[in-house]
């Protein structure tokens, strides 16, 4: 069986970076979070092309992932991990010259027993509810943090794609609050935040979803190309149906494309009964009944020829598009795209 090829796009993607450096403004790091292997597009073809680009951190979720990441770009690079420190982490981060972020006072506590050469950085809960310390257990720990000289101070605000929601100055109020003064290296925005404006910036920015063509950056170009092959064309008769529960009927005499992905490949169920098309190069196709588990239906009558494959995600149907149609957002598809996928990077 021919596979299906999910093609990442790294040029788009550095393009995307460069877009939202600019935005961040001189003087603000720009980091790149690539936790949950790179949206799912793959920490080792992306973190390379990232660092050459000119990317100095990365920001993971994981301890795993954040020793993923350190092998693909080699030595230089800050890589935070975003699991903090303990005796489970503790042996990847010195081995692997990795930055905890300390979240809980469990985490403070436990890194203050460790190395006091080993670099890290603090998360504050400034209103998001969480993860971070809050107002009252900094305070309790500000000294014996500060003793430590943290190498980054951050948060994470919780409404940063609606720009004017109110809890975004609330966040940025207590954030000033909590660190004005004490000469740490500061971190307040992701994609959202940065794109709200330079109060937001403070030194370091946390750009994720904006790298891989996702909003609220408006502006990404699209980063992936899913391409998926034609197992089976038939023909169906008026009155036949297609698809688990017969929820198509055919109303003309149709061709219809079987072709080799489905939920288990993160095309979410939801997507089908028309909300999404394939494309053959310009041309629309739709699905016609249900998203199945390995396989997808999809009705070429009007192509006038026979495809070979049809894709999914393109330059004019993109991961926001899915996530409409499937009533969520990009970042869970992206994160969805299966393993099952030959990955293809183009621009290296």
């Amino acid at each position: 069986m021919p596979a299906t090829t999910l093609t990442i796009d790294l040029d788009a993607l550095t393009d995307n970076w460069r877009a939202m450096d600019a935005k961040s403004g001189t003087n603000v790091e720009t980091a790149a979070v690539v936790k949950a292997d790179a949206y799912g597009l793959g920490v080792a073809g992306v973190c390379p092309k990232l660092a050459r680009a000119g990317v100095t951190s990365f920001f993971t979720a994981l301890s795993q992932e954040a020793v993923a990441v350190r092998h693909a770009v080699g030595p230089a690079p800050d890589i935070y991990s975003f699991s903090g420190y303990s005796s489970e982490t503790a042996e990847a981060i010195t081995q692997h010259d990795l930055i905890p972020v300390l979240s809980t006072p469990e985490h403070v506590r436990d890194f203050l027993t460790a190395d006091p050469t080993l670099p890290f950085a603090v998360q504050l809960d400034t209103g998001m509810n969480r993860m971070g310390l809050e107002p009252a257990e900094f305070a309790t720990l500000k000294d014996a943090i500060l003793a430590r000289n943290p190498y980054l101070t951050l948060s994470h605000l919780a409404c940063a794609d609606d720009p004017n929601h109110p809890q975004n100055a609330k966040q940025l109020r207590c954030f000033k609050d909590m660190t004005d003064g004490l000469g740490l290296r500061r971190s307040f925005s992701a994609t959202g935040g940065t794109l709200i404006g330079p109060e937001y910036h403070f030194d370091l920015t946390r750009i994720g979803i904006g790298l891989y063509g996702g909003l609220p950056y408006t502006n990404a170009k699209p980063v992936a190309n899913l391409q998926i092959p034609v197992l089976q064309i038939r023909d169906v008769a008026v009155g036949e149906s297609v698809g688990y529960s017969a929820t198509w009927i055919a109303k003309r005499p149709s061709r219809i494309a079987t072709i080799a992905a489905g939920y288990a490949d993160g095309l979410i169920r939801a997507m089908g009964s028309g909300k999404v098309m394939l494309w053959a190069q310009n041309t629309p196709c739709p699905i016609v009944g249900r998203i199945s588990m390995d396989l997808i239906t999809v009705d070429i009558t009007d192509l006038g020829h026979t495809p070979t494959h049809l894709e999914i995600l393109n330059q004019t149907q993109t991961v926001e598009d899915l996530a409409t149609a499937a009533g969520t957002i990009g970042y869970e598809i992206l994160t969805s795209l299966g393993g099952r996928y030959k990955r293809v990077y183009k621009g290296n």
